[in-house]
């Protein structure tokens, strides 16, 4: 297939491309496109043949839900079936990087869900999406646009990567804002379990609903057998090729550890700035300051993803707090570290 790629430089003056990447979609192919977390692998959310293009263009397991992006939260009364504690979190953080699983409707196919009798419902911010979904007419499924297991991309240099003869078109946006997947939260009553931290933290939902639960696979594997319920819920995700291992420990014993390490073997360091200095500069990769969780968040998969650039046969990094927008950060290393946390003492 050839990929067509098209910088997005003008959103105003560059209609006419908007215009052609919907028509892609009305038609059953794929466009990738930017939004405010990640870029997104599009297609038609009605069309289970478009949905199949999706699973198969990622290499990703078809039993993995898709979500569907809309235009404006009331789009979803079409596709799911929708309560006040939806448009209450609507009100309070669409367009934004907040996901809601609700019931589906018919309109939508089980292709699209991975078999759920549920669908996943995104808003999203980022211009570029917003102005595609409206001139598509269409809800658009769209998983992370990476083959399954890698890093999400952050920018279409890392699309073209894994993407390129695989889609029809590359809609570049420019870097991603935020940078980690959307929040994810599932709807029971009055009351949230979380699936999936991101970007809407656990402390901003409280404020919209009393009663939220942290589903046990947010920090935890799936059980044998486990129904997966939303995208990012799998065993080893975001994954570089070289193995990724969690330090836990005081920070001062932790970076001794890191300094022996940089000696003994050829390995990579997803490293705070300040420890910089202190470090051999060779295959280290800084992600911020250790208190700028924005920032790291906004770098981890761009690092993950240089840190395959390099020969290191081992990569390091710190296990995140769990608090606030660390729990998200937590969240996709313990994924990418497929549970290996190596407490240094």
């Amino acid at each position: 297939m050839q990929t067509q790629h098209i910088k997005i430089e003008d959103l105003p003056g560059q209609e006419a491309d908007l215009r052609r990447a919907a028509s892609i979609l009305k038609e059953g192919g794929l466009v990738v496109f930017p939004t405010e977390t990640v870029y997104g692998l599009g297609g038609d959310g009605t069309n289970a043949q478009a949905a199949e293009k999706i699973y198969a263009a990622k290499g990703r397991p078809s039993d993995n839900p898709l979500i569907i992006h809309i235009a404006q939260p009331s789009d979803a009364e079409a596709y799911a079936v929708t309560n006040p504690t939806y448009y209450r979190l609507a009100k309070a953080f669409m367009p934004g990087p907040l996901t809601v699983i609700l019931p589906k409707k018919d309109t939508i196919p089980l292709s699209t869900t991975g078999g759920l009798e549920t669908v996943a419902v995104r808003c999203p911010s980022h211009p570029v999406a917003r102005r595609l979904i409206e001139l598509a007419g269409i809800p658009i499924a769209a998983p992370s646009a990476n083959l399954s297991g890698k890093p999400s991309p952050t920018c279409a240099a890392h699309v073209a990567e894994d993407m390129d003869g695989r889609v029809d078109m590359i809609l570049d946006g420019g870097d991603c804002e935020i940078g980690l997947e959307s929040t994810i939260v599932k709807i029971d009553g009055n009351s949230l379990t979380l699936l999936r931290p991101g970007g809407i933290t656990y402390d901003a939902l409280c404020m919209v609903c009393e009663n939220v639960t942290v589903a046990s696979a947010v920090t935890h594997q799936l059980a044998d057998g486990e129904r997966v319920l939303s995208p990012g819920m799998k065993y080893r995700h975001y994954a570089p090729t070289a193995p990724l291992v969690l330090l836990s420990g005081e920070a001062e014993k932790v970076l001794r550890f890191l300094q022996t390490q940089q000696k003994e073997k050829n390995c990579a360091i997803l490293c705070y700035d300040e420890e910089c200095e202190h470090l051999n500069r060779a295959n280290l990769l800084p992600i911020g300051q250790k208190k700028d969780l924005e920032t790291q968040a906004k770098r981890l998969f761009h690092a993950l993803r240089d840190a395959d650039g390099t020969d290191a046969e081992i990569i390091y990094a710190h296990l995140p707090p769990m608090e606030g927008l660390g729990l998200a950060l937590y969240n996709r290393m313990i994924r990418a570290a497929a549970h290996t946390v190596q407490t240094i003492e």
